[in-house]
């Protein structure tokens, strides 16, 4: 991913008291304890070596982690849909010595959301659904469960799986749904330092990263109730992370870039209550080479016309010009109504959209999504 969801992760935590407190079957004295002993933490570090297919599973030691893939179906020149589903999980810390099933050691919630790209003029459709449940470790929990060590996350039917040559995404639903196959085109991009990546000025404000930039989309999205096929590119994000982000930090800009000739940029910055950047970074990878790291002083987002939100009154940057190692570049979102507002769920509230990549010419070099949060007001539970 995207530089971090710990501040939604931070905001969800809050629930984990009061659902660690609901009532559990009763288990006698003498019964076993259930196989979810957490494995020994392994620190978040520089220098760790990421290993494959076994990283693409759950790290259930470490504090917060997520799932994240985007993509557009339709045309470079003319795309039809923009979709997400993200799967995250948050280490509670409670509950360690408690054999229930419904032990709450971890919370598991997931979003999902479909945009109908507008024709010139309208405005678009956009639609998102959200779920959240409680979950002790346990393999195979039917109600939703993370694996180890192959990749695969389960959550109230909804699911994205490592299947070898890609992922599936699954979001069965008659209003809003998605069946696609996100398939491997490329190698894996580990970010920052080998997968080692910076999030703050202090080195534990960090995470493991990789993308996988350039995947071919194939299949079928629901919308309104109405069916879409086609293909068209996805981008995949896994990290997990022990530290939440610095107390100055409010919220991010991001982006993950699928150029049309096969490059992958990354940029984010993390801003303070003021608006000045507290940390930046990211990467660019021209096809068939190998990726280059940006430093804290090389990312610059410089905010264009903004959109309020009618639902939450937050205004949202939807045009940025961006300054990287990789040039000057527009990112412009293609629908300006794409913010989740899951204040009534999971409590949430960002923006997170398809978006056009323009070079310094105006010229559409790629598509992609932009992400910005903290610009709501924060939602206490």
């Amino acid at each position: 991913m995207n530089p971090q969801r710990r501040r939604w992760l931070r905001q969800i935590g809050a629930l984990a008291p009061l659902m660690a407190g609901l009532p559990a079957r009763a288990q006698p004295a003498s019964a076993p304890a259930p196989a979810t002993a957490e494995p020994p933490a392994e620190p978040v570090r520089p220098g760790r070596v990421l290993a494959f297919p076994q990283d693409h599973g759950a790290h259930l030691a470490a504090r917060t982690e997520w799932w994240y893939a985007t993509g557009w179906l339709g045309s470079e020149a003319a795309p039809t849909h923009g979709f997400q589903i993200t799967f995250f999980r948050s280490g509670t810390g409670l509950a360690a010595g408690n054999a229930s099933r419904f032990a709450a050691r971890h919370l598991l919630f997931a979003h999902a959301a479909v945009t109908g790209l507008p024709p010139a003029g309208a405005s678009g459709t956009h639609s998102h659904d959200q779920r959240i449940v409680r979950w002790n470790g346990a393999p195979d929990v039917t109600t939703g469960h993370a694996a180890v060590g192959r990749g695969a996350v389960q959550l109230a039917g909804w699911s994205l799986v490592d299947v070898g040559p890609a992922w599936h995404a699954r979001v069965p639903g008659r209003k809003l749904g998605l069946d696609l196959t996100l398939a491997r085109t490329q190698p894996l991009l580990l970010q920052g330092q080998a997968g080692f990546s910076r999030k703050g000025p202090e080195l534990r404000q960090a995470s493991h990263y990789y993308s996988e930039p350039q995947l071919a989309a194939s299949g079928r999205l629901v919308l309104a109730g109405q069916q879409a096929q086609g293909s068209g590119r996805a981008w995949m994000d896994h990290e997990w992370s022990d530290e939440i982000l610095a107390a100055d930090a409010v919220g991010w800009d991001w982006i993950g870039m699928n150029l049309f000739d096969g490059s992958a940029l990354t940029a984010f910055v993390l801003r303070r209550a003021d608006g000045s950047t507290l940390w930046a970074g990211g990467s660019f990878r021209a096809a068939g080479t190998a990726p280059r790291s940006f430093g804290a002083d090389d990312v610059r987002f410089s905010a264009g016309r903004r959109w309020r939100s009618p639902a939450t009154a937050a205004s949202y940057p939807v045009e940025w010009q961006v300054e990287s190692p990789a040039g000057r570049h527009t990112v412009r979102a293609l629908a300006d109504a794409q913010e989740l507002d899951s204040r009534a769920g999971t409590g949430t509230v960002y923006w997170e959209g398809l978006s056009e990549l323009l070079d310094a010419h105006g010229r559409r070099v790629g598509l992609g999504y932009l992400e910005m949060t903290g610009y709501a007001a924060v939602l206490k539970l």
